[in-house]
C-alpha cells in the first residue's frame, strides 16, 4: 500500500509564563517525515523507562473500524500549559539524603533532577516549620515571640538548605520551588499544640502572615529562590501531626486581609499563593468561597490539591478538578501531594503502586492540571523518619546500613512524564477508544509530541496512534505505560 502523508499545522502563538493557561510558544508542529519513539515500562519484565529500539512510522488511515483499538490525537486542541513535575524535600528526604555516601548522593540527585540521567523534576515542594515527616515537632521562633524577633532557619542548615541547594542548582532556570506550613508556632493556635489540629487565633493573624516573609526572605538570603507557597497543608485534617483547621471563610478572610497585602507590601506579590491544598472532595466548596471574593480572588495564583479523599471507602474524586477547571478556568490547578500510604517493604516493587500514580496524573492533566508534586523524594528503609510513626513510600528509598538507593515502579511511572514533558508544554487532545487503555498528550516547545498511553489490563494490547488521518500500529504489554515521542 503506497503511504499517504497528510500533514497536520498547528499554529500557536508566543507566551508568558505567568499567563501560561492563555497562552502558547511559537511552533509549529507536522506529521510529516516524523516517526515515532517509545520508551515502556510493564509489569514483571525488565522494561523500564525502556526505549524500543526501532522507530514506527505512519501510514494512511482513514476511518477506524468498530474493532479498531485507538488513540486518537489532535494537536489543533491544545488546553493549559505545564510548569513541571516533582516532589517534596522533607526534612526525612534531607535526612535520609545526609547519611547517604558521596557516590550515591549524586546519583540520586541525577536520578531525579537530571532530564538526561533521570527523569528531570522541577517543582520542589519543602515544608515551613515542621511536619509529620521530621524527626521531631519546632518552629522558627522562640514560644511567645509575635513580634519575631528570634526568627532563624538554623534547624535547616544542618540537613534540608543543602539538599534544596543541590536540587535547585541542578535544576537551574526552571525550577519553581513553593513552601507549605502544616502549623503555626503552638501559641498562636487555639489549642496551644501544633499538633492535632486547632486554630489560628484571629489576634495572630497578622504575625503569621509575616512568618511567611520572614521565610520566604530567609530562604532567598540563602540563594534558595522560592516561586510560591501554599496557604496551609489539608486544611480540613485534625491530625495527630502537625495541622492546622482553617474553614473557607477563614481562609479566605486570612488571604485577603492579612497574607496577600502583607506578601504585596514586603515586595514579594509575585509569589504565587497557592489555597485549598486539601483533597478534591470538598474542593468545589473551598474555592467558590474563595475565588467568588473578587477581594481574596485577585490574590490567588491557583488551587493545589492531594489524592486522599478516598480515606472514605470511595474512589478518587477526577471530576472535582475538571469542575474546578471548568467554574475557574482562569485559575491554576496544581496537584501538590500524594504517595502511597502504609509503609511495607514487603511491597517495594508492587506494581499497583506506580500504576496509582499514572491513573492519577493522566486523569489530572486531562482536567486541567498544570503540575504535579509528588509527596517525599526520598525515605528510609522504613518509611521514615517520622516522629509520629506515619511511615509511607517514596518513590525512592534508601537502606542506609546497606548505602543502596532502591527504585520503586512510582519512581518509572512519573518519569514517563516528567521526563518528556517540558517546561511550557502545551496538553492537547488525546482520546482512547477503549476504557482499559488510558492517555494524555503535550506539544513540547520543542515541536515535538509526547503522548502517554497506559495499558490497565491483564493482557497486552495492539492499538492505533492516529494523527488525522495517519496512524502507526503499537503494541503495550498488559500492566504497562508508555511515552511516545515524535
Amino acid at each position: 500500500m503506497k503511504v499517504v502523508i497528510i500533514p497536520i499545522i498547528v499554529l500557536v502563538v508566543s507566551s508568558v509564563f505567568s499567563q501560561q493557561k492563555k497562552e502558547s510558544f511559537s511552533s509549529m508542529f507536522s506529521i510529516e517525515n516524523k516517526s515515532v519513539t517509545v520508551f515502556t515500562s510493564a509489569d514483571s519484565t525488565s522494561l523500564k523507562l525502556s526505549r524500543a529500539n526501532s522507530n514506527l512510522t505512519f501510514r494512511a488511515f482513514n476511518q477506524p473500524l468498530e474493532t479498531d483499538i485507538c488513540i486518537f490525537v489532535n494537536p489543533n486542541k491544545q488546553f493549559q500549559t505545564f510548569i513541571g513535575i516533582g516532589g517534596a524535600i522533607t526534612d526525612a528526604s534531607a535526612e535520609v539524603f545526609a547519611k547517604l555516601s558521596k557516590e550515591k548522593q549524586l546519583e540520586f540527585l541525577n536520578a531525579y533532577f537530571s532530564s538526561d540521567k533521570g527523569i528531570g523534576y522541577s517543582v520542589i515542594r519543602t515544608n515551613m516549620n515542621s511536619c509529620d515527616f521530621s524527626s521531631k515537632s519546632y518552629t522558627y521562633i522562640t514560644e511567645g515571640d509575635n513580634e519575631l524577633q528570634s526568627f532563624s532557619i538554623d534547624i535547616d542548615k544542618e540537613y534540608k538548605l543543602p539538599l534544596l541547594k543541590k536540587a535547585m542548582a541542578m535544576i537551574g532556570k526552571k525550577a519553581s520551588l513553593y513552601i507549605s506550613p502544616w502549623s503555626p508556632p503552638a501559641f498562636m493556635k487555639d489549642n496551644n499544640n501544633v499538633l492535632q489540629g486547632g486554630k489560628l487565633l484571629p489576634e495572630y493573624y497578622q504575625p503569621w502572615a509575616n512568618y511567611y516573609v520572614k521565610y520566604i526572605n530567609e530562604l532567598e538570603k540563602e540563594g534558595i529562590p522560592v516561586w510560591g507557597l501554599t496557604i496551609q497543608n489539608e486544611p480540613m485534617a485534625k491530625q495527630r501531626w502537625e495541622s492546622c483547621i482553617y474553614s473557607a471563610e477563614e481562609e479566605r478572610d486570612f488571604l485577603k486581609k492579612f497574607l496577600g497585602p502583607t506578601l504585596k507590601k514586603a515586595g514579594l506579590g509575585n509569589k504565587k499563593i497557592i489555597v485549598w491544598d486539601h483533597n478534591r472532595d470538598l474542593i468545589t466548596q473551598r474555592v467558590n468561597v474563595i475565588l467568588d471574593d473578587k477581594d481574596a480572588s485577585k490574590y490567588v495564583w491557583g488551587i493545589g490539591f492531594h489524592w486522599y479523599e478516598n480515606w472514605s471507602g470511595g474512589n478518587q474524586m477526577y471530576e472535582n478538578i475538571d469542575a474546578v477547571n471548568e467554574m475557574y478556568p482562569t485559575k491554576n490547578l496544581l496537584f501538590t501531594e500524594g504517595c502511597v500510604e502504609k509503609f511495607d517493604s514487603k511491597k517495594y516493587q508492587l506494581w499497583a503502586n506506580g500504576e496509582r500514580y499514572g491513573k492519577s496524573m493522566i486523569n489530572d492533566f486531562n482536567n486541567g492540571t498544570v503540575g504535579w508534586t509528588d509527596w517525599n523524594i526520598l525515605l528510609d528503609q522504613y518509611g521514615g523518619p517520622n516522629h509520629v510513626q506515619n511511615f509511607c513510600f517514596s518513590p525512592i528509598h534508601a537502606d542506609v546500613t546497606k548505602d543502596e538507593l532502591i527504585y520503586t515502579p512510582s519512581y518509572f511511572f512519573i518519569g514517563h512524564f516528567s521526563k518528556f514533558i517540558q517546561k511550557g508544554a502545551k496538553r492537547i487532545s488525546s482520546v482512547a477508544s477503549r476504557s482499559k487503555l488510558l492517555t494524555t498528550s503535550f506539544l513540547n516547545p520543542d515541536g515535538k509530541i509526547v503522548t502517554i498511553v497506559m495499558n490497565q489490563d491483564s493482557k497486552k494490547v495492539k492499538y492505533n496512534l492516529c494523527i488525522g488521518m495517519v496512524a502507526t500500529e503499537i503494541e503495550i504489554p498488559s500492566h504497562a505505560i508508555q511515552t511516545l515521542i515524535y
